[in-house]
């Protein structure tokens, strides 16, 4: 009678250890971040980029920076790599009295949380190196950034079009 036993327990126990196997929660993907938090994430990196220009800090200007960035300026050359954007923002920096400011911010983002499009108007005062007159270019700034495989978003696509400078007596 023992090995007939043996025979239902095991019967009975690998059944059960099946049904079991089967309500097991299988592993889910990662869950994506709130739209919120990315768009947390994006201004905070846009917010180191504008704390760079005034402190004229070029590593930190360039730490928001994909790898593989294309940027995009009205009247200049596309640029395109990390070592150009930085090569174009030390440029930025050698003119006098720069100063960048951006409002009206908005951050659209990808349901995957690894994809968002910035927004902004922003202001970028500089001294003319040709007249040595101050200058203030108002526009729209759109940034594109991709989370990178060490799971922080980047500037990937950075496109700047001014707009008609305001004048004198508008703020």
């Amino acid at each position: 009678m023992g090995v007939f036993r043996s025979a239902w327990v095991s019967l009975g126990i690998v059944p059960a250890l099946l049904v079991a196997g089967c309500n097991a929660a299988a592993p889910s993907a990662p869950t994506a971040p709130s739209a919120e938090a990315v768009a947390r994430e994006v201004k905070a990196a846009v917010r180191t980029q504008v704390d760079a220009y005034a402190t004229l800090d070029q590593a930190k200007a360039a730490s928001i920076l994909a790898p593989d960035i294309k940027t995009f300026f009205h009247g200049e050359p596309d640029v395109v790599g990390k070592a150009a954007a930085e090569n174009a923002i030390k440029a930025q920096f050698a003119l006098p009295a720069v100063k960048l400011e951006v409002s009206d911010e908005s951050v659209d983002v990808a349901a995957s949380g690894d994809l968002a499009v910035y927004h902004a108007q922003y202001r970028f005062g500089f001294t003319n190196p040709e007249t040595k007159q101050p200058v203030v270019e108002v526009g729209n700034w759109v940034a594109i950034f991709k989370r990178q495989p060490d799971g922080v978003m980047k500037l990937s696509t950075d496109i700047v079009a001014d707009t008609p400078t305001p004048s004198p007596a508008q703020p």
